[in-house]
């Protein structure tokens, strides 16, 4: 009976299905949606008939910007941490806390930005997110000392974390519905962060390190100045620069896009946004000022939402008279406590019945081992590839230009996601199911086999179906919820993954200091756990349909 009640206050019905169907009763294809469903659907119509206009790619390029920054980082961490240790004089188990502190950030990130962006709105999360990741990236390579290392990456990761579940959120709600591909491919950045990320860092990190490639004159590496006897060559800060410059240069690019973002483009705040919050006005106007940076104009009118429904149902459902959401200037007249019940029920929404319960639950395994599983080999693969190649003779110099060749084999394996994600139904589920099994062979393969050519080439075939598996995931996640729900519902699912990749490169640090090959099986172990809930998840909400 309560189930019903809070299905009521939203104008859904406790399986979800809309119950209403006043209003425009000309129309069969609204017919049983609720009154939010009805204006959310003349919001697509009106972008459909947008196309992807100037608003929209710009849209996509400066959300695909959070994407890249967002692996821009969580490799640059990966690949400064072997330097970083040698001039800091940490121990490798301690190395797990800066992966730990930047994905405390990040966790703690995607959570509070993914709630706030159905709180206050899409257009603050937008730009508060890069403000904070680039004013303290900045400072990030400017310590002498580990703990005020760490406390920066876990800021710089808090701004980062909201990326991905705001930056899809706002996409899907500006995009037409058959450009929906576009939110897959959103995930190409992801490659070209990291690809950016390596790049710079055999730019610098060799180039500036303690000593020819680190080295001793003996051939050991040089330690750190707290480590070694005064007078003894060590690894200062002086020699021992490149890092810091990676670090400074990726905290750079972060303030540019937050220029590009806040100060060259206007955004508007999404209309569904505005839509469920009952300002059905401020909608319309957002409307016409896409259709004007398009240079087309806009039909849509107040009139068109005040029309499809009648008094009663304006101001609630038809079984409770309680408000609901999308009902314009009644709802923003409603009481305080009525306000509040509708924030309760919208919550309420990710298991409003047993269907959409268990697509929840699963979501969020999936994310917590997908976030296992690609945490370790981020955080520690470069590690991983590093030792292997000194045990086979191969330069530092040449490692890292392995990883850019590695990481650029990501940009194809996301054009082959978003091709699969347009196949409706089967291409997403199986597409998924496909690439992380694949992904999860990949990890265990480079654990069996030691040469260059293998070492490079495992690890491309890991990335390209790592890079693949992420484009579906992300690009549908926020597909299978409603608008109301819908950052929430990524940003919490994002928040467990984030919190799985905090324990994960602890544990496979740990183990990495014993045997080089424990982190890939436990990576590889976490992304088969992805695929049994792939295959389990309710194919209903494998659908483009989305309100």
């Amino acid at each position: 009976m309560e189930d019903n009640k809070e299905a009521g206050i939203l104008g859904l019905s406790p399986d979800c299905k809309p119950t209403q169907s006043d209003g425009m009763v000309n129309d069969p294809e609204m017919d049983g949606l609720s009154l939010y469903e009805k204006k959310a659907l003349l919001v697509n119509r009106e972008l459909n008939s947008h196309g992807m206009g100037k608003y929209q790619w710009s849209i996509f390029f400066l959300c695909g910007m959070g994407y890249m920054v967002d692996l821009l980082y969580a490799q640059a961490f990966g690949l400064v941490e072997p330097a970083m240790k040698q001039e800091l004089g940490f121990s490798t188990p301690q190395s797990g806390d800066l992966f730990a502190s930047f994905n405390a950030g990040l966790c703690a990130g995607a959570f509070v930005w993914g709630v706030l962006v159905d709180i206050i709105g899409r257009q603050y999360a937008f730009n508060f997110t890069f403000l904070i990741s680039s004013v303290f990236g900045l400072c990030l390579g400017a310590p002498s000392n580990y703990d005020s290392i760490l406390v920066l990456t876990a800021f710089v990761g808090f701004g980062v974390g909201g990326n991905i579940p705001i930056d899809t959120t706002i996409t899907l709600e500006f995009i037409p519905q058959n450009r929906r591909f576009l939110l897959a491919l959103l995930s190409v950045f992801q490659p070209i962060g990291v690809v950016l990320s390596s790049g710079i860092a055999y730019g610098f990190v060799p180039k500036y390190a303690c000593g020819t490639g680190g080295l001793g004159a003996d051939g050991e590496l040089l330690g750190a100045c707290s480590k070694v006897a005064a007078g003894q060559p060590c690894c200062d800060k002086a020699s021992n620069t490149g890092w810091r410059y990676l670090l400074f240069t990726i905290g750079a690019i972060c303030l540019f896009i937050f220029f590009m973002r806040f100060v060259v483009f206007r955004f508007q705040e999404s209309p569904k946004y505005l839509l469920y919050r009952g300002k059905d006005e401020e909608a319309v106007q957002v409307l016409h000022n896409i259709a004007k940076f398009n240079g087309r104009q806009s039909t849509i009118t107040l009139e068109a939402f005040a029309a499809l429904t009648d008094e009663q149902s304006s101001v609630g459902s038809a079984e409770t008279g309680e408000p609901i959401l999308g009902a314009g200037t009644k709802q923003l007249k409603s009481s305080f406590s009525e306000r509040a019940k509708i924030e309760l029920a919208r919550y309420k929404l990710l298991f409003a019945n047993s269907a959409i319960a268990r697509l929840t639950i699963l979501v969020w395994i999936t994310y917590m081992f997908d976030y296992w599983g690609f945490s370790i080999a981020g955080s520690l693969l470069p590690q991983i590839l590093l030792d292997k190649n000194h045990e086979i003779n191969v330069s530092t110099a040449e490692t890292y230009r392995n990883y850019v060749i590695i990481y650029v084999c990501g940009i194809p394996g996301v054009l082959l996601g978003a091709l699969m994600y347009g196949i409706p139904l089967v291409g997403r589920q199986w597409g998924m199911v496909v690439s992380s099994a694949l992904m999860g062979i990949s990890l265990f393969l480079f654990s069996a086999i030691n040469t260059q050519a293998s070492n490079v080439g495992i690890n491309i075939m890991e990335y390209f179906f790592q890079s693949m598996f992420n484009a579906i995931l992300y690009g549908w996640t926020p597909e299978a919820y409603p608008a109301p729900i819908r950052g929430t519902a990524c940003g919490v699912a994002s928040f467990w993954g984030r919190l799985f990749s905090i324990v994960s490169p602890k544990i496979g640090t740990h183990l990495l200091a014993s045997t080089t090959n424990g982190p890939l099986y436990l990576a590889g172990s976490g992304v088969f756990v992805c695929t049994i809930c792939i295959i389990l998840m309710p194919r209903r909400y494998m659908s483009s349909k989305s309100y």
